[in-house]
């Protein structure tokens, strides 16, 4: 049963996040660089226990501290979702040695960790990866690019994703965590509209081993896709967030800016655009709390309800933010101003972790998968084949 509401303990909880996040985590977010891993921040998130909560809970309490600390502080937010990202490839593959080297410290925020999937040219085709890893006595070499990885090139170490076999698409990918300091591994910052720390990685024949594998051998993709499902739903979370966020500024706004004779709230062109707003944010929330339930039921249609979640939270945090800078005026477009903020945070969301249009090619290739499955024994190959998934 979807969750339509939450309890008291959990909206207590979520004021409590909201209230950190304003009054000690913005704080050092603004005193961080923009576009580099602000590790005061890191920290100040394990302290707290935070990031150890992302993997000792389900989806629907990593939705709700998302969206929680992202109505407060975005910074923080990515910061604390970053870790889990970049991690938790190593909570569901790695070995009992690899965990007890690597989580104690990217829980208390001392060690940074980055997901390293995308490529120049795959990047919502992530099936389509190039980066190899050739055999090289008991272990491999990796040699190629990844780009557009967040945390990137200041993480600590790496969970990436390379070629095992070729021409098998999603058969042939491997996992490996791969430490900041291997030769042969450099990386450089790439300036990006968001603020968090976004870079490119080349490996120029990285030595790894059978001690770096998560998982098996050529079973790599579907590590990344099962990290991906969890967070899909908290990309929704985090969007719902920062719309809820523009919304209470524009309540706010209309409420007490007089214009043509009265206050904002009283033109129902303005009024009417208001309740917009908090319908689909509304409407998000619900799809989001709805997908976070189905994947810790642990229900079949978990890639569907994420994608969608993530598809419509996403499109409508982008329409919100606008709306609110809109009503706002030449005042929301001052550098600085926290609709200015939101309005360079709320665009990448549409695109990282499987951008809008690939999110529509998975919910359609769900229900046709579905529909085929129901009608017996005429169901079509491509249906069942995990090489069309894409991120």
């Amino acid at each position: 049963m979807p969750v339509f509401s939450l309890d008291p303990e959990q909206n207590a909880w979520c004021a409590t996040l909201r209230a950190l996040a304003v009054e000690t985590l913005r704080p050092l977010a603004e005193r961080g660089e923009p576009g580099r891993v602000n590790r005061p921040l890191v920290a100040a998130l394990g302290e707290r226990g935070l990031i150890g909560r992302l993997f000792a809970s389900g989806a629907m309490e990593l939705c709700l501290l998302r969206e929680s600390l992202a109505h407060g502080c975005t910074e923080a937010e990515t910061a604390l979702a970053l870790q889990g990202l970049g991690a938790f490839p190593l909570v569901l593959a790695g070995t009992a040695r690899q965990q007890d080297r690597h989580l104690p410290g990217v829980i208390a925020g001392r060690s940074i960790a980055a997901f390293a999937l995308s490529e120049p040219g795959a990047g919502s085709d992530a099936a389509a990866l190039a980066l190899t890893a050739a055999p090289d006595g008991d272990g491999w070499r990796l040699s190629g690019e990844k780009r557009w990885i967040s945390n990137a090139p200041e993480a600590d170490f790496y969970t990436v994703f390379a070629r095992t076999a070729q021409g098998a698409r999603a058969r042939g990918v491997t996992a490996f965590l791969v430490p900041a300091d291997r030769p042969g591994l450099t990386g450089t910052a790439l300036e990006m509209l968001s603020p968090h720390p976004i870079g490119a990685l080349a490996f120029d024949g990285v030595p790894v081993g059978r001690a770096d594998l998560l998982g098996e051998v050529d079973r790599g993709f579907g590590v990344a896709m099962r990290t991906l499902d969890l967070f899909r739903p908290s990309v929704g979370a985090f969007a719902v967030g920062m719309a809820q966020a523009a919304l209470d500024a524009a309540v706010e706004h209309t409420a007490r800016r007089t214009a043509f004779g009265g206050p904002l709230r009283d033109l129902q062109a303005v009024a009417h655009q208001v309740a917009e707003m908090a319908t689909r944010t509304e409407a998000a929330r619900l799809l989001v709390y709805a997908a976070a339930e189905a994947y810790d039921s642990g229900a079949a249609d978990v890639p569907r309800r994420s994608a969608m979640a993530k598809l419509f939270a996403t499109e409508t945090a982008q329409y919100v933010v606008d709306r609110a800078v809109q009503l706002h005026g030449a005042t929301a477009l001052q550098r600085g101003h926290p609709l200015e903020h939101l309005y360079r945070e709320v665009r990448a969301p549409r695109i990282y972790e499987g951008a809008t249009e690939v999110q529509r090619s998975i919910i359609a290739r769900e229900l046709y998968a579905a529909a085929a499955g129901s009608s017996g024994p005429g169901t079509p190959d491509a249906a069942r084949q995990p090489d069309g998934k894409v991120v």
